[in-house]
Formats: C-alpha cells, sequence, structure tokens
C-alpha cells in the first residue's frame, strides 16, 4: 500500500544562539552581551553544535528515502502544506504544537535533537530512531495519535486554531474588557483575559493557574481542597478566565467551564484598540480582537495526527 506521499517537509526553529548572532551581528559580539551579564556562554555554544549534528543526521537520513525541504518556524503561517507531504519536526515540545495548527491531519514525526536537555512529552523519536517511522508512514502501515485542536473562529470569518491552548485578552498588561456568553449565561468582564485549553495543553498554561490557585488555598475556609486541573476527554476544551474583577460593570462568575460540542464559548470584544487572540503562545500569530468583533470558541474540525512509535 501506498500513502502517494513524495515529500517530506524537515521543520526546525532557530536556536538560542543562532537568534543571538541575528541580534548581535557576529557570535563574538553576541559572547560579549551574555558574559558581561554573567550568562554561560559555553552552554548556548553547546546547544547549538548538538542541535546542528542532530538535524544534518535527520536530513542525510530523510534524504535517502524521500525528497526533503527545510522551512524555518517564522514561515508556518504562510508555507502551503499538501497531502502528498509528511512532516519531520526536530526540535522542542512548543514547534511540534506550533507546527500542529497549520498542518492539518498530514503525519507528523517529532524528532527530540537532545534527549538529555528536553523531556520531548510530544517528541518520540531521536535522530538514530526516527528512519523506520518514516518508511512506515510512506507505505501507508502507521499508529498516529489525533489530538484535538481549539478554534477561534471570528465574525468576520478568520480562525486561528491552537495545539495547546488559545489567549483571548489584550495585548498589552491592561485589563481587557469584552462580554463573555457559555451555557445560556452572559457577563461583562474586565480581566487579564482568557485562557482556553485543549487535552495536549492542559499540562502547560492551564495547569499554571491552577498552580497559582493552589498557593492561595491557606487563605480559604479550612478543609478546602487543593484545586487540580480535571481530566479533560479527547473532544473537550477548558477555558478559564485569568483575574476577574468584580464591579459595579463587571462580573465574576463566569469564569471557567468545560466545552464540549454543540455548545461553543462566545467572547465579544468591547476593546476599542490592542485586543488580540494568539495561540499556543506564540504572540506574533494573532488575530486581532478589537470592538465588534465577536470570537465562537470550539474544537476545531481537524486533528493533528502524532505519529507513534512501533
Amino acid at each position: 500500500m501506498s500513502t502517494g506521499i513524495d515529500y517530506a517537509i524537515l521543520v526546525r526553529n532557530k536556536t538560542r544562539l543562532e537568534q543571538l548572532v541575528e541580534r548581535f551581528n557576529t557570535k563574538a559580539q553576541a559572547r560579549f552581551y551574555i558574559e558581561s551579564l554573567g550568562g554561560e556562554f559555553a552552554d548556548y555554544e553547546a546547544e547549538n553544535a548538538h542541535f546542528q549534528a542532530a538535524f544534518s543526521l535527520v536530513q542525510r537520513q530523510l534524504s535517502a528515502v524521500v525528497k526533503n525541504k527545510v522551512v524555518e518556524r517564522a514561515f508556518l503561517p504562510s508555507f502551503l502544506f499538501s497531502p502528498k507531504q509528511l512532516v519531520v519536526v526536530v526540535g522542542q515540545d512548543g514547534l511540534v504544537a506550533n507546527t500542529a495548527k497549520y498542518v492539518g491531519g498530514i503525519p507528523i514525526i517529532a524528532v527530540n535533537p537532545e534527549p538529555a536537555r528536553y523531556d520531548g512529552v510530544l517528541l518520540p523519536f531521536t535522530p538514530d530512531d526516527f528512519l523506520p517511522a518514516v518508511r512506515r508512514v510512506l507505505s501507508g502501515r502507521f499508529g498516529a495519535r489525533e489530538a484535538t485542536l481549539a478554534e477561534a473562529r471570528l465574525n468576520d470569518g478568520q480562525r486561528l486554531l491552537a495545539f495547546n491552548d488559545l489567549f483571548i485578552g489584550a495585548a498589552s498588561h491592561v485589563s481587557a474588557r469584552y462580554r463573555i456568553g457559555f451555557d445560556g449565561q452572559q457577563e461583562q468582564h474586565s480581566s487579564s483575559g482568557v485562557i482556553v485549553s485543549t487535552k495536549s495543553g492542559s499540562t502547560g498554561w492551564l495547569s499554571s493557574i491552577f498552580n497559582m490557585t493552589a498557593g492561595m488555598a491557606h487563605f480559604l475556609d479550612a478543609g478546602q481542597m487543593r484545586p487540580t486541573p480535571p481530566t479533560l476527554a479527547d473532544t473537550e476544551l477548558m477555558f478559564v478566565v485569568r483575574e476577574a474583577f468584580l464591579s459595579q460593570r463587571t462580573q465574576a462568575s463566569l469564569t471557567a467551564g468545560i466545552l464540549a460540542a454543540p455548545e461553543p464559548l462566545v467572547v465579544e470584544s468591547l476593546m476599542p484598540t490592542n485586543g488580540v487572540i494568539f495561540s499556543d503562545g506564540v504572540e506574533a500569530d494573532f488575530l486581532q480582537f478589537n470592538s465588534g468583533a465577536i470570537a465562537t470558541i470550539g474544537v476545531a474540525p481537524e486533528k493533528a495526527r502524532l505519529v507513534e512509535k512501533g
């Protein structure tokens, strides 16, 4: 059986050292900057060396079985992916998340370039063992975990997907103003924004909100249980409002909930400027969310396909 795949897309991001050299023009100037602040430049060099060696190994092995092209993280939003491709991501977990929302149902093989440095929750493969997975995908005989994506759809037709989470709020450290509707309720809010998490993202930003709540538990009544994130089903999302402010004009009761089809979360912007929706922590990839914009949040029809071992 053949899948008709004839091309592999290798996705990578710039290393910290590459970003520093880009910023300061030369490696020597980057070294001076880091060391003048008391940092260890050797760690940046070691990380870069490990990544370059790992990426070179992956590319050499991949070229022996299928044509391939390198795409930098910064170009993912504008790159046109095709069903005749497979995707090999070499980097950290965040790069897998950022890639998944752009590739549709194309299989993703995620490679950890340095297991001693990165935990790699979403990175089951190494540069030494990923190639059999490529061959399985090319033959159509592979196993994959399907991960639910979150979707924000605006009333003008624009949409944004998220592998881990969506942020809805203000672009700066000021209160976001909006009207929120869910499960037959509506409130007007002034808050630090709304987080909508998938099951995949529930151990990330969402968990930090529960950690903050747990840290304040000793201010609550005796016997109060320690709050922990719920276990989400594959087709569920959870939304949490951050730091909702209670006033004569704003409410703070509708601050959390589980989203499951067909009930969406609806948020109407009341911000004249600087309203945004971004996903997976990438602020540069966003939708403007200013007065008049209405966002409908729910489970996306697409799913990410993460190739598994074995």
